[in-house]
């Protein structure tokens, strides 16, 4: 299982632990608040194998792009989703719309610091680090994101 501690910012499993960077606005299941949900999960779709690192991907869909910091600079405001993908579904009836607010574990850019909220509501991890884990994981892998 992978057991995400939103009060640690980090993620753990099989021995390994990885800082992250969770939401920003805190945590929360309601549509539209950029929150992270909390409680029980699975994984319901890998998206990205094989992708170079740092491909850019909007809508789950690579879009030919390679992140570079100039790109960065150039689009300041998008919301940065790379590499891997591991979209989130919840179990538990407070959290049955986390596939539906597409909250994911997914790479963001290198430059961004992990460790302290930063996100809309998905978890992001570097790259390397994203990648170490979606090679290790199955489709169907339970998740747990816990407040402390």
């Amino acid at each position: 299982m992978i057991t995400i501690n939103i009060a640690q910012q980090s993620l753990s499993f099989k021995g390994n632990s990885y800082l992250i960077s969770s939401a920003k606005n805190g945590v929360g299941e309601q549509e539209g608040s950029f929150c992270t949900p909390i409680g029980a999960f699975k994984i319901a779709d890998k998206i990205g194998t094989d992708l170079q690192v740092g491909a850019v991907l909007v809508g789950r869909v690579p879009t030919g792009e390679i992140y570079t910091a100039e790109l960065g600079r150039q689009c300041p405001d998008r919301d940065w989703i790379l590499t891997r993908i591991l979209w989130l579904e919840g179990l538990e009836s407070h959290n049955k719309n986390t596939k539906a607010r597409y909250i994911y574990i997914h790479g963001t850019p290198d430059e961004e610091p992990m460790g302290v909220v930063g996100s809309k509501g998905c978890i992001r991890m570097h790259n390397k680090d994203m990648v170490a884990l979606f090679d290790v994981v199955q489709v169907g892998e339970k998740v747990v994101i816990i407040k402390q």
